[in-house]
């Protein structure tokens, strides 16, 4: 993302920006099955088909303006396939492993099988045109590089540019350097959305759209199988852990029992789920539980790792150029939280526990070579995408997850990660550690989605259980308050807040355990990411909206405030560690979740404490504010959801 204080400093670095290492998986790719466009290396999004570039030239380099020994360096793509067109340069911090990409284009002719005649009379005019010349829209002086210059294409009438252009000379950049798309063929989310500062031309860059529903660059039934055995990431659980996984057909064999609404008795559950009510939505009428009998009580939240499979759901992202495979993991039990404060440990004895734990991972593989990208770990409802670089490799190409201890939250190294307000030292642990407890999802694996796939042949059968839309445990109440009461008292006199204190800087997991729903009524099961384009999922994360909000639409009512600290603190990525100040207000970032975190007030002088929901959409970051606790939390965080579904219907 380009954001202005990436090009501006303040002190000039010692040495010069040592150029970033390519990084390549462990292990070559292998030769993929034949079939479909999958790793064909071009994709069509209807009227121009794409490559992916990753050669590059470096260009000109910078620190960032705090004087800090990293920068970011600008490249321009070499060995462009002949016919195709250069739509932008490409930055990244000299930090991390060169591993970035960007899509080069060229038009379909109308004669070609791929080509799109939908589109009426626009197909007169060619998809792709030169620009018209360029506006000078920055520049900047580097100890070691001399100026950049920031050079953004001025399209035609109809057109967009895709990009920016980087040079080291003041000389205009040659119109032929670039290509401009026919605006109907681009979607108006810029990948600008991050930059705080008050710069209108830049919000002119476009992203790609993808007009191809065939979605032809996504995997087969057979080159899906030979992803999973060449990736298909060990899941390692800890060596303390005693709540392992089991297959769904053991937890039912076993004794797992499904209850209604007005009944006090359960039923046995089919061995397949065929009789669990299909379908529908989660109305709370009915819920799956564990057996009233102690001893087969026990053995069921024991798990039976020997008969664990893995389940894998295949879905498009980011336009139909990547895939995501989210894998499963079913635990028949989620054992109780251990809490940390400051030095103290507290292992509670019934917060955090619930009956039918579901967990993922995402590996997200690019369409055009079949190379692993990056992976997603789901960690209590939330999580974080991992890019390979970053990921620990056995068996080849084959990462390695880690399964926290009681909660089963996925991590990508050993350790003891703290979810709450770290840099106060509160929060739950999440111990993380390799054992002889694994499952290897290379082999012990069942495809139970892929809807983009051709059923029609049976080749991927949804299983029963998978369309049970309801609870996989029954809903508890958490005395969170009652036990905290009881322990207090332990804490070291230099840890020791108020008892309110101490329960609203936890979690919310913490306050009460909805029972959990299966995969299907997850967020996440949907795809999220349909733009083609250079937006990676961190960067989709961590985009803020380029305007604040004030407006009242359908009855909600939305307050304008002051965020420029915030934005700051979103583009810095310091959720975890940092506190941020809205207003006269400074939060701390509670519970972190895939499009929408959570935070409490630290300075507040009201008695039911303040707290703030933050929410991601396609173009803006919505901030709820609320006073009070658990109540006032849900009331907003449902009103931020309701002005999301607003903004989506509008297509804002």
């Amino acid at each position: 993302m380009f954001g202005w204080e990436c090009f501006s400093w303040n002190s000039v670095p010692d040495s010069y920006l040592s150029e970033p290492e390519p990084f390549s998986l462990p292990a070559p790719l292998p030769k993929w099955p034949q079939g479909s466009g999958f790793a064909s290396g071009r994709i069509s999004l209807g009227r121009i088909q794409v490559s992916q570039v990753t050669k590059f030239e470096r260009v000109w380099s910078c620190t960032n303006s705090h004087g800090k020994p990293h920068g970011f360096i600008f490249y321009r793509p070499l060995e462009i396939p002949d016919g195709f067109f250069c739509l932008g340069h490409y930055c990244q911090s000299n930090e991390q492993p060169l591993r970035g990409h960007v899509l080069v284009a060229r038009e379909i002719s109308s004669s070609e099988p791929e080509a799109d005649h939908s589109h009426g009379s626009m197909l007169e005019s060619p998809a792709l045109r030169k620009p018209i010349n360029y506006s000078l829209i920055w520049s900047a002086d580097s100890p070691h590089d001399g100026c950049g210059y920031f050079w953004l294409p001025n399209p035609p009438v109809g057109y967009k540019a895709m990009g920016i252009i980087v040079t080291s000379k003041p000389d205009e950049p040659e119109v032929e350097e670039v290509r401009c798309l026919r605006e109907d063929l681009t979607e108006n989310w810029t990948f600008f959305c991050s930059t705080y500062s008050d710069s209108k031309q830049v919000e002119d860059i476009a992203c790609l759209k993808n007009l191809d529903s065939t979605l032809h660059a996504m995997p087969n039934i057979d080159q899906i199988h030979a992803l999973i055995h060449h990736y298909g990431p060990t899941v390692y659980f800890h060596p303390d852990e005693i709540y392992l996984p089991s297959s769904v057909q053991w937890f039912f064999k076993n004794g797992a029992l499904l209850y209604s609404r007005g009944s006090e008795k359960g039923k046995a559950i089919d061995y397949q789920g065929s009789n669990l009510p299909s379908g529908g939505t989660n109305d709370g009428a009915f819920w799956i539980d564990l057996p009233s009998d102690e001893d087969a009580r026990n053995n069921l939240k024991k798990g039976n790792i020997e008969s664990a499979e893995l389940y894998v759901h295949v879905k498009p992202a980011l336009g139909g150029t990547f895939t995501d495979i989210a894998i499963w993991v079913f635990c028949p039990f989620n054992g109780p939280a251990i809490l940390k404060v400051g030095l103290v440990n507290i292992e509670m004895n019934k917060i955090g526990e619930h009956v039918g734990d579901w967990e993922h991972f995402t590996l997200r593989v690019s369409n055009f070579t079949g190379e692993l990208w990056s992976v997603f770990f789901s960690q209590h409802s939330g999580g974080e995408w991992v890019n390979a670089y970053n990921l620990e490799f056995i068996d080849g190409n084959k990462p390695v997850v880690y399964s926290s201890r009681h909660g089963h939250a996925s991590f990508p190294h050993p350790g003891t990660y703290l979810q709450g307000p770290s840099k106060l030292g509160i929060g739950v642990r999440n111990e993380a550690a390799r054992s002889k407890l694994r499952v290897d999802s290379s082999i012990r694996y069942q495809i139970v989605a892929a809807e983009y796939v051709d059923v029609g042949g049976g080749a991927i059968r949804e299983p029963c259980w998978l369309q049970y839309m309801r609870e996989w445990g029954p809903s508890i109440v958490y005395d969170s308050r009652s036990e905290i009461d009881k322990l207090i008292d332990l804490l070291p006199v230099f840890v020791r807040f108020s008892v309110e204190n101490l329960v609203e800087l936890f979690p919310t997991e913490l306050y009460g355990e909805e029972g959990p729903t299966g995969p299907k009524g997850k967020a996440n099961w949907e795809t999220i990411n349909t733009v083609a384009g250079r937006r990676g999922p961190r960067e989709a994360k961590e985009a803020v909206g380029r305007h604040g909000l004030s407006a009242e639409q359908e009855g909600i009512k939305v307050n304008p405030i002051e965020l420029s600290h915030f934005v700051d603190f979103i583009k810095q990525n310091k959720l975890q560690t940092e506190s941020f100040i809205i207003g006269s207000n400074q939060y701390m970032v509670t519970s972190i979740h895939e499009n929408w975190f959570s935070a409490r007030c630290i300075n507040t002088s009201k008695p039911g404490g303040e707290g703030a929901i933050v929410m991601q959409t396609a173009a803006y970051i919505l901030v709820a504010l609320y006073e009070g606790s658990i109540g006032p939390a849900s009331r907003a965080m449902a009103a931020a959801d309701q002005l999301t579904w607003q903004l989506g219907r509008k297509n804002l």
